[in-house]
């Protein structure tokens, strides 16, 4: 079980948003990368990574940034990057600079098409996001809602060949409420692929409540943002608190 430290980046510098709104926007580094050296060096074993601006654009726009955060920790910790990726080209782009995974969020939804086309050109590297709020899903950047619900898509990017899939609550993400549990497993007993939970997460008795209740299920991490930078939640508690819950002390 892992607990992956997040990275999102906003012009550069790395934020927190409240339940996905740009303008709720909290600074937290100026320096992207220094801050993926800390996680790093505090043993995680996966970052996540978010380009804000490319996710509302609909093309990467923090590539620089997220390059250079490559170049520091990429051989040390497997990066999964998302937001704004919305062709092959990107994605080969990402993969050859050492990227492991690559999320695709909006264009899943909307081209079906390029998610299994993607999964197909690049098997097990590819990461299909559902950012949700009361079981339906958002797209661009959690701007606008859909009618699609959670686990009718999430069936569909099975069938595909995602190797994962990262399911985000909107409503808990930067409010530091605890992961939506219900949701969360709902969704893993629905689905064989393993799930990523996140959005909430905010305490080393909410990670042994998500390993307690979630791992068995086939979730396979949880994703930490405010509540780390706001110390709330230490890292490396968090981790091993999540290693003794599944017996991996």
């Amino acid at each position: 079980m892992l607990i992956i430290p997040a990275i999102d980046l906003k012009d550069g510098r790395c934020v927190r948003l409240k339940q996905g709104d740009m303008s709720t926007a909290t600074v937290f580094s100026e320096d992207p990368v220094a801050m993926a050296r800390h996680w790093a060096g505090q043993g995680a074993r996966r970052l996540h990574i978010v380009d804000l601006n490319g996710a509302v654009a609909g093309r990467p726009k923090n590539e620089k940034v997220i390059r250079a955060i490559i170049g520091a920790v990429g051989e040390q910790v497997p990066i999964e990057i998302g937001g704004g990726i919305r062709d092959l080209d990107t994605i080969e782009s990402y993969i050859d600079a050492g990227v492991q995974y690559v999320v695709i969020g909006t264009a899943a939804v909307k081209n079906p098409g390029f998610l299994s086309d993607a999964c197909y050109a690049f098997p097990g590297r590819i990461i299909a996001g559902l950012d949700a709020k009361d079981g339906k899903v958002a797209v661009e950047g959690w701007s606008k809602m859909t009618g699609h619900d959670v686990v009718d898509l999430a069936k569909k990017y099975e069938e595909y060949g995602v190797e994962a899939i990262i399911y985000t609550d909107i409503g808990r993400d930067g409010m530091m409420g605890g992961i939506n549990i219900e949701a969360t497993l709902k969704l893993a007993q629905a689905i064989k692929t393993p799930v990523i939970a996140s959005g909430g997460l905010d305490s080393v008795k909410d990670v042994e409540t998500v390993c307690a209740k979630l791992a068995p299920e086939g979730i396979i991490g949880a994703i930490a943002g405010r509540a780390l930078y706001e110390g709330k939640l230490d890292f490396k508690q968090a981790q091993a608190a999540a290693d003794k819950a599944v017996g991996k002390e």
